[in-house]
């Protein structure tokens, strides 16, 4: 599937806005004004004016008495409604369980927000050493069989937009990662070992909704001792079967 066409052109003021709100899903539930600033690499008087609006519409509020903010009732308000857990997300779980069992493997529903991915949905293995998934942690799409497959599949200049903003480890290489997507997208799923965690492996394949865009990726992930190049191999035709058995499944469900 060739890419998307070029988005359009966001604002500037609202991206710092969100990615403030961001910063309350990576950290502690209080963050200090120096804190903010640092995470989303803004000047303080810069975060400073972002945090006051934010405060007039009650998405964060100051402690009083202290230099420390945190998420308002406005979020929770928000977060009362949103599609985390949304019609498809449960209409995954019958395919996810049963792809848990032909593994034997934690497996993940991945969706792409912004320039990262997070965990939607997840079932985790029955082995004692297992990967443990937990439901809206965020990762980076340009590492992990997951993130690769949501890039593979994405708007033009997301990798452009990833480059500008993220702060990637020393020694990565572009064009190496370059050529893995287009393997991706020529193979129709990605493999990963120990590209995020030590010890783990991965593999994940793309879902797709009823206009034909991917919407998610279905992974399998588990220890490198179990998930070995070998049997990930095996387990090919399974991922790929599960994803297809979701996308159709999601299709109708959106019907």
């Amino acid at each position: 599937m060739p890419y998307r066409s070029t988005p359009p052109t966001t604002v500037r003021a609202v991206e710092r806005a969100l990615d403030i709100l961001l910063c309350f899903t990576k950290s502690t539930h209080e963050l200090s004004l120096s804190e903010i600033a640092r995470d989303v690499g803004l000047h303080k008087s810069t975060a400073h004016r972002l945090l006051l609006s934010l405060q007039q519409k009650g998405f964060v509020r100051r402690q009083p008495g202290s230099d420390k903010y945190m998420l308002g009732w406005s979020a929770l308000c928000l977060s009362a409604n949103a599609p985390l857990f949304d019609s498809w997300t449960s209409v995954a779980l019958p395919t996810m369980e049963e792809l848990r069992d032909r593994t034997g493997e934690t497996v993940s529903l991945y969706v792409r927000s912004g320039i990262e991915r997070i965990r939607v949905q997840a079932v985790e293995s029955r082995e004692p050493i297992r990967n443990v998934a937990t439901v809206g942690e965020r990762y980076p799409l340009y590492i992990g069989a997951s993130g690769k497959v949501l890039l593979a599949w994405s708007d033009v200049d997301l990798l452009d937009e990833i480059l500008r903003r993220e702060r990637l480890p020393s020694g990565f290489s572009v064009n190496e990662l370059q050529l893995q997507l287009q393997q991706v997208r020529a193979d129709g799923y990605a493999v990963s070992i120990q590209e995020r965690d030590a010890g783990a492996a991965a593999m994940a394949a793309p879902v797709f909704g009823p206009d034909g865009d991917c919407i998610a990726a279905l992974a399998v992930s588990g220890p490198v001792t179990r998930l070995t190049e070998a049997k990930m191999e095996n387990l090919v035709s399974h991922l790929l079967g599960a994803a297809q058995t979701l996308s159709k499944a999601i299709a109708n469900a959106s019907r």
